[in-house]
């Protein structure tokens, strides 16, 4: 064995939320019995890390000093979780130990699982760890199976390895050279099957409703009873929506990388997230949170869509959750270790029936409810709530001859070039007035008088309606916001009557629904 230099110190790295930071793998070789110790708040993943690197070192022919090593993992009082510190704490031993110079280490930021063989398996959280690697200028050593991840992160020096025995030939090669990461183009994925408004039997007011709603940024509420197509219409929503930019890419890579859910066939997230949790699903899960807080739903929904099938059906605990993510776009976790604010700019799809059986109102079918069950079913849902979502549509049974209608029927890719024109508009008029892109569903009240000016019998329609139907100034300023997406819509620069009737309608069906 080569001679043992004592210390050695290897960069890595912890998520904290959704940011990336250093972390210092300190490994001390000296005498006492031999044994592997970790300190650093070391989660229970990596305590266990101790037998899969003795292991790994040894089945790829390099001898384990017979040392007392002790790791420590600063700063002290982040908690460290997962495998991803197997790879760093392996090469700050062989470091110790003599097989590899300090210097070739010490400005490069390692992560990885390893399997007991000396395989370097992938982890999680590797988009943070590239964007940390090119705020330090640091080159990042990585699992060969994320490396297109990492790539999602432009001009970083690289190196993915697939085992420990590979990665030393190389650093201890004096010709070798770091690869570097190549901007990645964007591929908007087209094919929504079945999800697709042409396949979709009738309901134009309903696909006209989820347009509008995809073009501003509007929440939407369904009620009606089953088989009316609510769920196959929440589902096809993202495929009328307007493919992700780089930007927006890179955010959600980011959750999704946090919460382990990138694989080797989607490394990156390039589709808008259509997020369906069932109505037993926690609070922490649909909000996030945890003994050490990781992204919920909400922020798995970001820049996509939430959709909450069976409204009613879910915990009162989870739905006033939700109240704070709707308005302020952002959730806030607070827990006794951290608190951290997550995104969750997210469009809220919720579907309901209108009584326990579903059936109350149709035609067809025979409501059995008693009036009691369908007073306490309509309140499991707050008016705080209700008053924040913008459009509320009754989705009846199907038109007379449907399947005749499926021909004509508009395809997503056509609702969806309209939708992004919309967008557009929103865009360019946003970043003039406020420097920053702003869809119609997050301008306040003072937005409004600047990029929505009523008018005058625009203005009098309004507040006539609002007056008579018992609004808030919050379902006022909402029904404002959907009369400005249907003026973008339709290509008009001030909010005509009609616009507002339009989004009136989409109010009123509310209040009749829920007025009891």
């Amino acid at each position: 064995m080569a001679n043992l230099e004592r210390f050695s110190k290897i960069n890595s790295t912890v998520t904290v939320g959704l940011e990336p930071e250093l972390v210092d793998v300190e490994v001390d070789a000296g005498s006492g019995i031999p044994s592997l110790i970790i300190v650093g708040l070391p989660g229970k993943a990596v305590e266990e890390s101790k037998e899969r690197v003795r292991l790994a070192i040894k089945n790829s022919g390099f001898s384990f000093p017979q040392k007392k090593i002790v790791v420590n993992l600063a700063p002290a009082d982040v908690k460290k979780e997962g495998p991803i510190y197997d790879l760093p704490i392996a090469v700050g031993v062989l470091s110790a130990g003599g097989f590899i110079a300090q210097e070739k280490t010490a400005e490069m930021i390692f992560m990885g699982e390893l399997s007991l063989d000396g395989a370097i398996k992938p982890v999680k959280g590797v988009i943070q760890a590239a964007i940390l690697a090119k705020k330090l200028n640091f080159p990042l050593v990585i699992p060969f199976d994320n490396l297109a991840e990492a790539s999602l992160i432009p001009k970083i020096k690289i190196l993915a390895v697939k085992n420990i025995k590979e990665l030393l030939d190389k650093l201890m090669d004096e010709n070798f050279v770091f690869d570097e990461t190549k901007k990645i183009v964007l591929k908007a994925d087209e094919d929504f099957g079945d999800l697709d408004f042409a396949s979709i039997v009738g309901q134009a007011q309903a696909k006209r409703a989820f347009e509008i709603s995809a073009s501003g940024g509007h929440n939407i509420l369904l009620d009606g009873s089953p088989g009316g197509g609510k769920t196959l219409l929440s589902r096809a929503m993202v495929s009328i929506l307007p493919p992700l930019n780089e930007q927006e890419a890179l955010d959600l890579t980011k959750i999704y990388s946090v919460a382990g859910l990138l694989t080797a066939d989607q490394p990156i997230v390039t589709r808008r997230p259509f997020r369906s949790p069932h109505h037993t699903t926690s609070s922490v899960a649909i909000i996030g949170g945890g003994s050490y807080p990781k992204p919920g739903e909400v922020s798995l929904a970001h820049r996509g869509v939430l959709f909450l099938d069976e409204f009613p059906e879910f915990p009162r605990s989870v739905l006033e959750a939700l109240r704070q993510p709707l308005e302020d776009r952002v959730v806030t976790v607070s827990r006794a270790q951290a608190t951290l604010k997550l995104p969750a700019d997210f469009i809220l799809v919720a579907a309901q029936n209108p009584c326990p059986c579903g059936y109350l109102g149709d035609p067809k079918h025979e409501c059995n409810c008693p009036m009691n069950k369908i007073i306490a079913y309509k309140r499991r849902v707050s008016g705080p709530l209700l008053d924040r979502i913008d459009l509320h549509l009754k989705v009846g049974p199907l038109e007379k001859n449907p399947i005749s209608s499926v021909s004509v029927a508009e395809s997503s890719r056509i609702v969806a070039k309209r939708v992004t024109k919309a967008r557009e508009i929103q865009e360019k008029r946003s970043l003039k007035l406020f420097k920053r892109s702003k869809l119609n569903s997050n301008l306040s009240k003072a937005d409004l008088e600047k990029v929505a000016a009523l008018r005058d019998d625009s203005r009098k329609f309004l507040e006539d309606a609002a007056e008579s139907l018992g609004f808030s100034m919050r379902s006022l300023i909402k029904v404002w916001r959907v009369g400005r997406t249907i003026a973008d819509l339709s290509g008009d620069d001030m909010i005509s009557p009609s616009h507002i009737a339009e989004a009136l309608g989409y109010r009123n069906q509310k209040e009749e629904s829920y007025g009891i």
